[in-house]
């Protein structure tokens, strides 16, 4: 991938689209093909025919996905297993017929069965059953990456899929019912904080343990891993580290500042008691992150003050 090559980065307002484009930009890389959703519809297989036609890109950063937290996956999983399946088909499959050079297809950690043993090994794919909560998205999911998958096989498209660890970062999503635990429990405490209050509840019992990836790190890897990996099995990505929620519930409330007493509510369910990625094979090639959890999380607790009033809430 030179730095004159056209690069399409789909999603790029988001997350990790955001962090990726900021990193390919520090690197040199100009030519980045970005459009917004209301630019192009990836729902929309005749557009999304005719963006790839028209544009030629030589490389895509696949990332664009509809995504929601527990509430959203639930109520709604027909929607997120049909547009899903739909952003994914439309992307490969015109990359794959206007001749990009390569494609990165970003995945999740929630491909993986309910009970995996941890850590969690690529092999350990369609080895039992998924996640009842967000099945629908796991499904649309692995479907993306056996799709890259098979077009390797058949016709030796060059089209990679990457597992992330549990992401957080700047231009996360503060929804408070959607957002993942990270900036769920940040602002959380931030506003206890200025309100003063005396006691946080987090729902459990602090003890499952989780990987956590900064999104500033994730975007450095899918640059790594476009360099450096062509293997049609996926690739998982994180920092190899477990943590409690308990733990990190301490990092956060140092981080933010508060004062009070934290009240763990025994009563409400705890989920997967531990689940975190074996990330030997992209170590083994030389990568690795390069910030603590508490180093993202002190990052991102500065942007969040920062950009208060304008925090993503979708």
């Amino acid at each position: 991938m030179n730095q004159e090559d056209k690069i399409y980065v789909s999603g790029h307002t988001g997350m990790v689209g955001s962090a990726l484009v900021k990193k390919l930009k520090e690197l040199g890389y100009r030519n980045l093909i970005l459009k917004t959703r209301s630019e192009l519809n990836l729902l929309d297989q005749g557009a999304t025919r005719a963006f790839f036609e028209k544009e030629r890109p030589d490389y895509v950063f696949h990332l664009a996905a509809k995504v929601g937290g527990i509430h959203g996956n639930r109520t709604y999983p027909a929607d997120f297993l049909y547009e899903n399946v739909q952003i994914n088909t439309n992307v490969i499959h015109y990359a794959h017929v206007y001749g990009v050079k390569k494609l990165l297809n970003l995945g999740s950690v929630c491909i993986y069965p309910v009970a995996a043993e941890v850590p969690i090994k690529e092999s350990y794919l369609l080895t039992g059953p998924l996640e009842k909560t967000n099945e629908a998205y796991a499904i649309a999911k692995i479907a993306s990456l056996m799709y890259c998958r098979k077009l390797k096989e058949q016709y030796g498209s060059n089209f990679i899929s990457v597992m992330p660890a549990n992401l957080y970062g700047i231009n996360d999503n503060f929804h408070p019912s959607n957002a993942h635990v990270i900036p769920m429990l940040m602002k959380r405490f931030h506003d206890a904080k200025l309100a003063n209050a005396d006691t946080v509840v987090v729902w459990g019992t602090g003890n499952p343990t989780r990987d956590f990836l900064f999104a500033d790190d994730l975007a450095d890897g899918l640059i790594f891993l476009m360099r450096e990996y062509s293997e049609a099995e996926h690739i998982n990505i994180g920092p190899g580290v477990e943590t409690s929620i308990k733990d990190l519930v301490k990092m956060i409330v140092e981080i933010t500042g508060y004062k009070g007493k934290i009240e763990f509510d025994h009563t409400k369910p705890d989920g997967t008691p531990r689940r975190y990625l074996d990330t030997s094979k992209i170590n083994n090639l030389g990568w690795k992150p390069k910030y603590t959890l508490y180093e993202g999380l002190t990052i991102m607790y500065q942007w969040m003050v920062q950009n208060y009033n304008n925090l993503r809430q979708c």
